[in-house]
């Protein structure tokens, strides 16, 4: 099992992000409610990025990265302090290798057949992506033969549907544009993020983030 934070229900997904900004920008995230950071792979300079972050606030946030394509790359992000890995596909090395670093890992899937490899491959929860073009239906089907497992909802997903998605059972949601965009100031990210964890709490009917 992963060791260290709970896999939080809402991840901001910071891609393009920069090292000179990522701190002023988590401060404003982890002010706004967010306990979960990914710093994409094909943003600039990632590793430094997930350095300085996780050496800044890596007890308040669960910090790590996303885009990780091949085992080598989960490597690199645990020296970087990642604890965090999410995937836009299923790779089994990348999956075995995060379990084996003690690792929280969230391949992204889109079939009831990709979720069971991930499974097997000893994913502890999954990433429907991208979600708005399978939808909640899909969602809801898919949870009819997949064990108990967490799924994130990542892709299309933004505050003003968080309802229909918590509705149809899904444990966590990432964000991406609508919380940071390369150049958009840190006060308007945390701003963004906050509406989007007010809109999670109203959903969930929870105080729970």
């Amino acid at each position: 099992m992963p060791s260290g934070h709970d896999l939080p229900p809402l991840i901001a997904i910071l891609r393009g992000i920069r090292p000179d900004e990522i701190l002023e920008v988590a401060a404003a995230l982890i002010d706004s409610g967010i306990r979960g950071i990914e710093v994409p792979l094909n943003s600039p300079e990632p590793l430094l990025s997930i350095r300085r972050l996780t050496e800044r606030y890596g007890e308040q946030c669960l910090c790590g990265a996303g885009t990780v394509l091949k085992a080598a790359q989960v490597d690199e992000v645990a020296n970087a302090g990642g604890k965090l890995i999410v995937t836009p596909n299923i790779s089994a090395p990348v999956i075995a290798r995060s379990v084996e670093l003690g690792l929280h890992v969230v391949p992204g899937f889109a079939t009831a057949t990709e979720a069971f490899e991930a499974l097997d491959a000893g994913a502890t929860a999954l990433k429907l992506f991208p979600a708005s073009t399978y939808g909640v239906a899909h969602l809801k089907a898919l949870r009819a033969v997949l064990p108990p497992i967490k799924i994130f909802a990542v892709g299309g997903v933004g505050a003003r549907t968080l309802q229909e998605w918590a509705d149809g059972g899904i444990d966590g949601v990432g964000f991406s544009s609508d919380i940071y965009a390369p150049g958009r100031p840190a006060a308007d990210v945390g701003a963004r993020a906050a509406a989007i964890v007010t809109a999670w709490r109203q959903a969930r009917g929870s105080s729970s983030v």
